[in-house]
């Protein structure tokens, strides 16, 4: 099974990316003592810091098994692409436009890669589900 309604955590979503990237060998050494050579996320998560898509939680805990947002989804993704600009206005109550993920939720939105959970508003802490992140991965690389 799938699962798509399953929440996703940070490792699945840098091992998402990770492959669609082609998988490549990350070069860096591992400054996570919760990521373990063997890890099924374990390359991702060093070419995912390797190439600014993400840091850890701390600068030695990449909280692999910890569920990844809607808006750190977004902004992962957002990352991967090189970060692009937006040029629309923020249409979430929810998303306050210094935060550091407003710019990747508004090109996400102008560029259909996902829409709010209605038209003001976005939900950035929950939970971003399995399906929803191969749907963001679907639309924003097709």
């Amino acid at each position: 099974t799938f699962s798509p309604d399953d929440q996703c955590t940070r490792g699945q979503v840098v091992t998402f990316l990770w492959r669609a990237s082609g998988s490549p060998e990350p070069t860096s050494a591992n400054p996570f003592v919760d990521v373990k050579e063997g890890d099924y996320f374990y390359k991702a998560v060093l070419w995912a810091v390797e190439n600014g898509i993400t840091n850890g939680v701390t600068k030695t805990t990449f909280n692999p098994d910890g569920n990844c947002t809607r808006a750190q989804a977004v902004t992962f993704l957002h990352r991967y692409l090189g970060q692009p600009e937006s040029s629309i206005e923020n249409p979430f109550t929810d998303v306050d436009s210094g935060e550091f993920y407003a710019n990747a939720i508004c090109w996400a939105v102008e560029n259909g890669v996902t829409k709010g959970i209605d038209d003001t508003h976005f939900e950035p802490d929950s939970t971003c589900t399995r399906g929803q992140i191969v749907t963001f991965l679907y639309r924003a690389l097709k």
